[in-house]
């Protein structure tokens, strides 16, 4: 998966408040928001800055609580979504020692008073240290600090004094320690870098500190094992980096990347120009292997049409990993003495080192008569994503009755968190819920989401531009044929309550579904019990839910108000969107005598799929080999309604083309089942709940009926529960559009924790077809103080998008069956 050489890229196009230029700032990464604090240029930044890396925006988070200075060359550290701050430059010649912790699921500030250590006293106030964490410890190294008592003056002195700061479990810290080390330490330094590294398959994590200042610019490399807390010198082989300050050091995978910083340099015999010959800034790299401790430098030529390759020299930058990607943010390139200022740079690159990874399987958020709506989760490291469908032959299927209620507990639906949308994809999905976009600002956050794409636009397939490679991998298209055995199927469906109502459905009476199922009603009223085994096909083997979630309050965007009223749609989420679909897993074996054919290559996250591509044949009708198909220029085949397609994505990137996801399956809608519900509101009383709904469209004559579901506990232990073994029961049915959920009714719920806490609730609508698409309602629960009795559930394996805190009650609402 890794490339030869890692390659840079600029980012040319961003929105949102870009902070001005500057140095001495630091960054750290939490999941795909890149946090940045301090920094000066004129004056010390205050602010805090986040550059989402999917959506390409800049924001001002609201912070609140003790909001600490604006300070330079400070301690950054960051673990899960917190972040420490520790020391720094507030003002000129005045340094601090104060730690801060950022709760950034809050954004919320609090100053810390850790104990002193009982083996001396607590660190000096300083600048330009290393402040590295790993487990529950942070590692403070060096630094500089000010001996002078007048602040208008400036004693400098080098400190080389090492301590370790505890952390507790979530929030706060217990101490200063010092620790006894063994071995000759480093000398004294600043503005040097510090990372931890631990080898896979042994828990031995070290220490590495490169480079630094103490008069002179310093190359030497440094390890402290932290199980014996033992410093070396360790031997190393390759060119090594030339020394330098003010760089960054960043670990990708198992190597350590060294970018920038002030490098010495000879001086001339112009003794007039010597000022500037001492020392300057470099744009070099080396990579340091740190399995086998072999440097090598990184070169980049110029492009073909003159463009940098690569950022120009800097120190004092900002730099942070996200994915497989390093980030690197302003920094100055030099110091004009005669113009007395600094100059700072203000683009930002990422190096792309690896090709994307592979991503989660496609997921249906619309299915209609003759198209299929599907989406996918981002990449860190694509910059662009191809699209690939395989029309599934019909194979007839004994069919095998199911209730509407076991269906709907045995196989939940695949449901996906809005914020891992990019703007334009979730905008599209507030315009499908019918919400204004006044509405859907409110409900996603302001600069969260960018005007949305028209559905023309949205549904465009984009071509790969200039930096995308050409060698688009095509896999064989000769594919073995699964056994029954080797198939894992999850049957599911989860349509958005607020789209349109045409969707496919598991019908309570009528056609099969795709997987041959055919559904009968039966009441499920007080059915504390779970579902009845079940008679299915030989080749359903398991069922694999993923579970997601979508909330209004789902990232830390912009500032929005925390203490909203319940009965809002401020406090609903965009409902998810689904319809019949069956996860396949492949694995290295796939079906004989399938083509795939491209839908096209996009930049956004999603696409409405009306049609697919046909390849270029030659005269005698054999297919024409092809790396990057001009889509112009192929024949187009539009999609069938009742028709079953496989679909599956891949990342492309500067590095390549990774892997293809997993085959999800999706069916194009037959006519005349009613939509899901929508519009989903819940209103707290004193004993009770209000719900209310919109109803769907019905092809097929008038509503006959709704049910309501509630997810119960099946027992009164605290044995794990998981998505795919949720047990309803049916709280309501009648032809009204409201329902009242009683105390004693909620005394019996389960707070399903699969991700975030919640109340679980299902919805359907029934016309004379039968019964369509539920809308699943996730009540989310106060996650410090549940209102009911929690039954835990596993972790979910997959990164959940970072979020805001809940206030008790407020509503995620999904569509599923």
């Amino acid at each position: 998966m890794a490339a030869e050489s890692p390659i840079w890229r600029k980012v040319n196009t961003f929105s949102g408040p870009v902070p001005r230029s500057r140095h001495g700032h630091r960054a750290a990464a939490i999941r795909e928001l890149l946090i940045v604090f301090g920094g000066g240029n004129e004056g010390i930044a205050e602010e805090l800055h986040v550059y989402n890396t999917v959506s390409k925006q800049w924001f001002l988070p609201a912070v609140r609580g003790d909001i600490p200075p604006g300070c330079a060359a400070h301690g950054f550290a960051c673990e899960g979504t917190r972040i420490l701050v520790f020391g720094g430059m507030v003002e000129f010649g005045k340094y601090s020692n104060s730690l801060y912790e950022l709760q950034a699921s809050r954004w919320l500030w609090k100053k810390l008073k850790p104990k002193p250590p009982r083996n001396g006293v607590l660190p000096c106030p300083r600048l330009g240290h290393s402040f590295t964490l790993f487990g529950n410890k942070c590692y403070l190294f060096g630094g500089l600090a000010n001996d002078s008592d007048d602040p208008n003056s400036n004693v400098p002195r080098y400190l080389n004094d090492f301590y370790e700061l505890e952390l507790q479990a979530v929030s706060g810290v217990k101490g200063w320690n010092i620790p006894e080390t063994k071995g000759t330490a480093p000398s004294a330094r600043e503005s040097h870098t510090a990372i931890i590294y631990s080898s896979k398959g042994s828990y031995s994590p070290k220490l590495y500190i490169f480079g630094g200042m103490r008069g002179y610019r310093l190359g030497d490399l440094w390890q402290l094992d932290l199980e014996t807390m033992t410093w070396t010198l360790p031997e190393t082989k390759g060119p090594s980096p030339i020394p330098r300050s003010l760089h960054s050091s960043n670990v990708i995978g198992n190597k350590m990347y060294i970018f920038g910083g002030w490098i010495p340099i000879l001086m001339n015999e112009d003794k007039s120009s010597a000022f500037d010959n001492e020392w300057s800034c470099t744009n070099s790299m080396s990579c340091l292997n740190l399995d086998t401790m072999m440097w090598n430098s990184l070169v980049w030529e110029r492009q073909e049409d003159g463009k940098a390759s690569s950022p120009r020299p800097r120190a004092g930058h900002c730099a942070a990993v996200i994915g497989s990607r390093l980030y690197i943010w302003s920094g100055r390139d030099g110091y004009r003495k005669a113009w007395n200022y600094q100059v700072c740079c203000k683009d930002l690159w990422y190096l792309e080192t690896e090709k994307p990874s592979t991503p989660s399987p496609v997921f249906l958020v619309k299915a209609t008569l003759q198209s299929l709506h599907v989406a996918w989760h981002p990449l860190p490291a694509a910059e662009s994503y191809l699209l690939q469908l395989q029309p599934e032959p019909t194979a007839p299927a004994s069919p095998t009755t199911l209730s509407f209620n076991q269906l709907s507990s045995t196989y939940p639906p695949a449901t996906v968190p809005l914020k891992e949308l990019q703007q334009g994809a979730a905008a599209t999905l507030l315009e499908l819920s019918g919400t204004t976009g006044a509405q859907a600002a409110q409900s996603t956050g302001s600069t969260a989401i960018s005007q949305p794409q028209s559905g023309k636009e949205a549904a465009h397939t984009h071509k790969v531009t200039s930096h995308v490679p050409s060698h688009i991998e095509r896999e064989d298209t000769s594919l073995k044929k699964l056994g029954c055995h080797e198939s894992s199927i999850e049957n599911s469906v989860d349509q958005n309550a607020a789209c349109a109502a045409e969707s496919n459905h598991f019908p309570v009476t009528g056609p099969h579904s795709a997987t041959g199922l055919v559904l009968t009603e039966q009441d499920a009223t007080a059915n504390l019990a779970p579902p009845n085994q079940m008679t299915v096909p030989e080749s359903i083997v398991k069922s694999e839910p993923m579970e997601t979630e979508l909330s209004n309050d789902a990232a830390p965007l912009p500032p929005k108000s925390q203490n909203q009223d319940n009965t809002t749609p401020a406090n609903l989420t965009t409902t998810s969107v689904a319809s019949t679909k069956s996860i396949i897993q492949m694995g290295n074996t796939e079906l004989a005598d399938n083509q795939w054919y491209d839908v096209g290559i996009f930049k956004t996250l999603f696409s409405e799929v009306t049609h697919y591509y046909l390849p270029p044949v030659d005269r005698k009708g054999n297919l024409e080999p092809t790396n990057s198909p001009d889509y112009e220029d192929l024949k187009q085949r539009a999609l069938t309604p009742g028709a079953a397609y496989r679909f599956r994505v891949a990342g492309i990137n500067s590095c390549g083309q990774g892997q293809f996801s997993q085959v999800s399956e999706y069916k194009t809608c037959q006519p005349g089942f009613p939509g899901a519900p929508s519009s989903v509101k819940i209103t707290k009383a004193a004993d009770c709940i209000h719900i209310t709904w919109e109803p769907p469209t019905s092809p097929s004559g008038k509503i006959l009926e709704y049910s309501m579901y509630l997810a119960v506990r099946k027992s009164r232990s605290s044995t794990v529960v998981s998505s795919s073994q949720l047990a309803f029961i049916r709280i309501y049915r009648g032809t009204k559009i409201h329902c009242t959920v009683t105390s004693s009714q909620l005394s019996n719920a389960l707070i399903d924790c699969t991700s975030r806490p919640a109340v679980v609730f299902r919805i359907a609508a029934k016309n004379e077809q039968g019964y369509g698409p539920a809308t699943q309602i996730r009540w989310l629960q106060d996650t410090f103080k549940p209102r009911l009795p929690p039954v835990a559930a596993p972790q979910s394996t997959d990164k959940q998008p970072l979020e805001l805190p809940d206030s008790t009650g407020t509503l995620d609402t999904k569509t599923e069956t």
